[in-house]
């Protein structure tokens, strides 16, 4: 399910399946706790929050040489960056090598650009895109902590420079100048790459650009692409794609790889991230409804079903769908987890009688719920934790996510 062309086999989920029906069931009556959901509104920040606390590098001066430095998410160290080990378990050299890749995003995206001011067509243009979602994807908080799934990403996403370069020079286009645009990351080691990491590190990245205010738009503009990249991965699952969304995207990241100073044109990139998210959530409401109906309220059962089982979590309806049919029949009751229980208001999967009931409460308690549950857990997107041995040996991933030792469904 990687990739929307690929096709979808009946044995993707098998060993998944296979485990369910040798694992202890759930016992009938069991209870589960079920978390209180609220969509009618936004939560107010926590007063403990430091509101308009100066996020310049010059706010720490005690920072020297750190093991990694990312700001990802919200609660990172002290509120200002991991520059150790992060908050949700990332290593230093997971953290660095996600800083390559984002280089390597801006590389492509430069590259993107020009070949589709040279004429490139959307199909000629459609494994860039594809690849770009992913990648850009798997940076996000708790979705990949594998590096070596990482670098591979790093080394699919230079073959692919390489087919545009020679889509640009074949349409008579213009190459893009800059030593981010010539990037050749190709033939680096793992070591050597880990290495390059901290050359493009964001405390590095701040440095070259030279103006705080500059800087902070080049991150707004990228943190607001990454979280636009994930909602637009989930329509090229249902098979929507958007060509003017995905040059926008193109376009965001390539202005992030300059350190011109151009304040107007760093905000203007910044709030261009906010109009292609407009488009993509429509996209994705629209996906989303022709794949499985226009979501209704609906009861969800929180106690448990005599039977076998599997836990899914994530946001991928198309893999719990896929799940579904696989297991229809066979005796196999499925529940969701944590960001998977609005699956259950939707017509075309509801209508499934073994899709019965939802398990646990959100993500960040998985450690605890996840050893607790007696059958496979599969995560199709974030938020995924670094296991606990009591149940890494039925967990998988699958999709963009990717944790080392743990099985993942290609």
């Amino acid at each position: 399910l990687k990739h929307i062309h690929k096709t979808i086999t009946i044995s993707m989920l098998s060993r998944a399946f296979k485990q369910a029906l040798s694992r202890t069931a759930l016992p009938a009556g069991r209870r589960v706790i079920a978390c209180n959901v609220n969509v009618s509104g936004i939560s107010t920040l926590p007063s403990c929050l430091p509101i308009g606390r100066n996020m310049s590098m010059a706010a720490d001066k005690a920072i020297s040489n750190p093991a990694m430095f990312c700001r990802q998410c919200e609660q990172t160290q002290d509120h200002y960056a991991c520059r150790t080990v992060g908050i949700c378990g990332k290593s230093a050299e997971t953290s660095t090598m996600q800083d390559v890749l984002m280089h390597t995003v801006k590389s492509l995206s430069l590259w993107a650009v020009q070949a589709r001011e040279a004429g490139a067509s959307a199909d000629e243009m459609k494994e860039a895109n594809s690849w770009t979602l992913s990648s850009v994807f798997s940076t996000l908080t708790n979705v990949n902590f594998d590096e070596s799934r990482i670098e591979e990403y790093i080394k699919e996403g230079m073959a692919i420079k390489r087919d545009l370069e020679e889509i640009v020079r074949a349409k008579g286009g213009v190459a893009p100048d800059g030593d981010v645009a010539r990037l050749d990351l190709s033939k680096m080691s793992t070591d050597e790459l880990e290495d390059f990491g901290y050359t493009v590190s964001i405390p590095e990245l701040q440095k070259a650009m030279g103006n705080d205010d500059c800087y902070s738009l080049v991150e707004i503009a990228t943190y607001g692409a990454k979280g636009a990249c994930a909602y637009a991965a989930h329509c090229r699952q249902l098979g929507y794609m958007d060509e003017d969304v995905m040059a926008g995207i193109h376009d965001v990241f390539a202005k992030g790889a300059s350190n011109e100073q151009d304040m107007e044109g760093l905000l203007a990139n910044a709030l261009r991230v906010g109009e292609l998210n407009g488009k993509i959530l429509e996209m994705l409401d629209t996906a989303h409804a022709a794949s499985f109906g226009t979501p209704e309220p609906t009861q969800v059962k929180v106690t448990a079903t005599k039977g076998k089982c599997i836990l899914v979590s994530g946001h991928d309806l198309l893999d719990l769908e896929t799940l579904l049919k696989q297991t229809e029949g066979t005796g196999v009751n499925v529940y969701t987890h944590g960001e998977m229980l609005p699956a259950h208001s939707y017509p075309g999967l509801k209508k499934f009688n073994h899709l019965v009931g939802n398990y646990g409460t959100a993500w960040q308690n998985q450690k605890f719920e996840f050893a607790l549950f007696p059958g496979p857990v599969v995560v199709t997107t974030n938020c995924i934790l670094k296991p606990r041995r009591k149940y890494r040996d039925r967990l998988y991933s699958i999709n963009e996510v990717g944790v080392p030792g743990v099985k993942h469904i290609k």
